[in-house]
């Protein structure tokens, strides 16, 4: 095997409790003027305040947009950038969850290069560079804060869309784990399932062959070296503190843990990409109108097990890094530790009726850049027999 290996990151990764505290020092080396872009419940928080004075304390001016809604619908985006031109920032700050990240990077394109959300579907579509972007997570799920990604909502569109640019990649990440204390465990659950299963995915998602030019031709160029790494850190740090953070939020430790497997999680992502299990949530989500990482968390034992047979190797990586003893028990382990935080065992638990298989089957195959990106191939009728299982709970029937 050739060693090969690609990463891309912020400018500047800032990681540890109380370097939010670090913002206003940050911000004034890139801006003047800073367009702040949240949500209503976090614009009420006594820390968001705190982060907004910094600014002001720092000589900078400060406009707050808290608009950002569940899932960025991409109307929503148009007028939060159409309402800033006229204060004319030259830094967007993005703090919150997924959503308020990925409305700062959508922000920052349309303030940046003008048009609409849809003009930069897909990869590579975004032009140039973008405004000076600082993200301050206060989630540990998404790895938005890492990654080239932003996830919309589209009403002309059945399914989420995505636009995936190394442009919209933050220049500065503040992660700060004292800002996830107050997740509720349902919560915690969620966005730790979804970083794991990011990082699950990317250590086990297709190796191509490295062309030269291959990264430039692709945001997700498969797994390799150095996305192997990162997923293969974070996969340990979130299994050592995702469900301690269930059970005691006002862990600190297990909190740090999991914020940085978050995000190692993302940097693995950013480059491996994710495969089938995120394939079949867009629809599945679309129908259930369930959290993302609920979907994929119940997915992900199915499709390693589907995947089983082409990811030995990875599976026994995982192994020693869990406490297990071979490769064997990984996918049951992490079934296990998925129903102890509360995810939906089966895809009929989850709230997706079963006459609508066929439909997510056909939706799911339709997402070639995720599929393509799987191990295992995976034709509509192989989808249906693994959705089957998926819905049953019956992984046997994929062995």
């Amino acid at each position: 095997m050739t060693l090969f290996g690609t990463i891309r990151a912020p400018r500047e990764l800032v990681f540890g409790s109380g370097q939010r505290a670090a913002l206003g020092s940050i911000a004034a080396k890139l801006g003047r003027r800073a367009l702040v872009i949240t949500d209503e419940r976090l614009m009420a928080d006594a820390q968001f305040e705190q982060m907004t004075n910094q600014l002001k304390a720092a000589g900078l001016e400060v406009k707050i947009d808290p608009s950002t809604l569940p899932d960025v619908p991409v109307d929503s985006a148009v007028r939060s950038a159409e309402a800033a031109r006229a204060f004319g920032p030259d830094l967007v700050i993005g703090v919150g969850g997924g959503s308020c990240l990925d409305m700062a990077k959508c922000v920052a394109i349309l303030l940046s290069h003008g048009g609409k959300p849809q003009d930069y579907y897909g990869e590579y579509m975004v032009p140039g560079p973008v405004l000076p972007l600082i993200a301050i997570p206060t989630t540990a799920g998404t790895g938005s804060e890492v990654t080239p990604v932003a996830v919309l909502s589209d009403p002309d569109r059945s399914l989420k869309v995505g636009i995936s640019s190394p442009h919209i990649i933050p220049t500065v990440s503040i992660c700060d784990p004292e800002l996830t204390l107050t997740c509720p465990p349902g919560l915690t659950a969620i966005a730790g399932a979804d970083a794991l299963t990011h990082a699950i995915e990317a250590l086990t998602s297709i190796r191509r062959k490295p062309v030269a030019g291959i990264a430039q031709e692709r945001v997700f160029v498969g797994k390799n070296a150095l996305s192997d790494h990162f997923a293969l850190q974070a996969i340990t740090l979130l299994w050592e503190g995702l469900e301690v953070t269930y059970t005691d939020g006002s862990d600190i430790a297990a909190r740090e843990k999991v914020m940085m497997g978050a995000m190692l999680a993302g940097m693995a992502f950013g480059v491996a990409g994710t495969a089938a299990a995120h394939a079949i949530q867009y629809p599945v989500g679309a129908l259930t109108h369930t959290a993302h990482g609920s979907g994929v968390a119940c997915l992900m034992p199915y499709v390693m097990q589907w995947n089983a047979p082409e990811i030995s190797g990875e599976l026994e990586q995982m192994a020693p890094l869990i406490g297990l003893n071979n490769g064997s028990e990984v996918i049951s382990a992490t079934a296990s530790l998925f129903e102890r935080i509360g995810i939906p065992k089966t895809l009929d638990i989850l709230g997706l009726a079963e006459n609508k298989l066929d439909w997510v089957a056909e939706q799911s195959c339709g997402i070639t850049r995720l599929i393509q990106n799987n191990p295992r191939p995976l034709d509509l009728r192989d989808m249906r027999r693994l959705l089957g299982a998926a819905f049953s709970g019956d992984r046997a029937a994929l062995q």
